[in-house]
């Protein structure tokens, strides 16, 4: 077995003042916010993981710490003067990865993921709690249940004011995990979910983005292989509201160039989909594994007659998974953010870098950005006013490198960027 060294997927580090002052240049700028969280914490899986309410605070919700031990707190963050403020009502249940989700009533939905320490197999959960921002600062109160526990699941918000939650994970015996197939939408004006027909695969920690048309593409993912085993999925599928719930359909579509999990999907102005990065690709069939995190990009695009395509796209300076990518749609750009790689999690990455999309659909080009202050992955990130992006808590040193064995490093501090 070899492994194939590609010196061009390591960073450069400037060495001599010519090069301190091109990265003295790079586009926008990142303010460390005041103080920090209560808590310091996580947010795996791609889904989103922080909301902004209506009144302009931004929600972030549950979580893990070092352990994986699930957290309840809830705060919102005043971005004018850089205060987080715990919810005076913290949810029921302590949940990590869950799914967050902003109704068309400002209110916002959490589903689904794990609660308690971590144990093996993980065990969802199938409660949900609905956030109320307008109750006196800010209120949880649960709701009805989905109709399946599942974990690392998506949630889509669809045309009609519904939620679309798919796939996901859950036990399938007392110490293995089974990927899900199954999907289910909720009605806020009724309280009630519908189980729908399920996907064509099974996967989790898959993407899911909300195409023009109010369709649903659901991207790559993960699939159960074994105890504690799990592989990439490439495989890609559409969903179509039905004019009843159970009137959906899911159709497969265009399969991806390369299998992904890790990665982060991205809705472009013209209506395309940017998919970046991912964990490392081991090939079942071949002597060869490449260390690195995915650097090769995608983009998807569906045509007058529902036929989808990927195509590949520029490849990223380096590789990088359990990033966040932003659409930024005043400039139409998007910032991928901090990452690790994922051939040893051990380091969250400070570098931001800019997609910047070709004209007429070509391929676009990339961009380094200014760094953030504190290197970061698994974080959570959502965008502000005038493509401004604020990025909070985050694993900043895990495995080998982290100072407590078995306990990941996570920091509680927030930043913004600003272009």
């Amino acid at each position: 077995m070899r492994i194939h060294p590609d010196p061009l997927r390591l960073r450069p580090i400037p060495a001599d003042p010519q090069l301190d002052r091109v990265a003295a240049a790079v586009p926008g700028a990142w303010r460390t916010l005041p103080g920090t969280l209560p808590q310091a914490a996580g947010w795996a899986e791609p889904n989103d993981t922080a909301i902004r309410l209506n009144d302009g605070r931004v929600l972030l919700v549950g979580g893990e710490d070092g352990r994986r031990t699930a957290l309840s707190a809830s705060l919102v963050y005043d971005l004018p003067s850089g205060i987080s403020t715990p919810i005076a009502g913290p949810m029921q249940t302590p949940r990590r990865l869950h799914t967050v989700t902003k109704l068309q009533d400002g209110k916002v939905l959490v589903t689904g993921g794990v609660t308690g320490a971590a144990t093996t197999p993980a065990r969802g959960i199938n409660s949900v709690e609905l956030f109320d921002p307008a109750v006196g600062g800010g209120a949880w109160r649960p709701v009805a249940a989905m109709n399946e526990p599942r974990f690392s699941h998506s949630a889509t918000l669809l045309a009609d004011g519904s939620v679309l939650v798919a796939g996901g994970c859950s036990a399938r015996s007392a110490d293995t995990n089974r990927a899900l197939r199954s999907a289910e939408i909720y009605n806020p004006a009724t309280n009630t979910w519908t189980t729908v027909k399920p996907m064509t695969d099974i996967r989790f920690g898959h993407t899911a983005i909300a195409l023009t048309g109010g369709k649903v593409l659901v991207i790559g993912g993960v699939i159960t292989i074994g105890r504690g085993q799990y592989a990439a999925l490439g495989y890609c599928e559409i969903f179509t509201p039905g004019v009843t719930p159970d009137k959906g359909t899911w159709a497969p579509t265009a399969s991806l160039r390369t299998p992904r999990k890790g990665h982060q999907a991205t809705a472009l102005k013209d209506g395309s989909v940017l998919v970046t990065g991912g964990d490392v690709v081991t090939h079942s069939y071949s002597s060869i594994i490449d260390p690195y995190s995915l650097k090769s990009c995608e983009r998807f695009r569906l045509d007058a007659n529902g036929v989808g395509t990927w195509t590949a796209d520029t490849d990223m300076p380096w590789g990088v998974s359990q990033h966040r990518a932003v659409a930024l749609p005043a400039s139409g750009k998007v910032l991928v953010i901090g990452g690790t790689d994922s051939g040893v999690f051990d380091a969250g990455y400070s570098d931001t870098i800019l997609y910047t999309p070709g004209v007429a659909g070509a391929a676009g080009t990339w961009t380094i950005a200014a760094n953030m202050a504190v290197g970061r992955w698994a974080m959570a990130a959502v965008l502000l006013p005038d493509d401004q992006v604020f990025v909070a808590g985050g694993i900043s040193r895990s495995g080998a490198a982290a100072p407590v064995f078995g306990e990941s490093a996570l920091t509680a501090t927030a930043e913004v960027y600003t272009p």
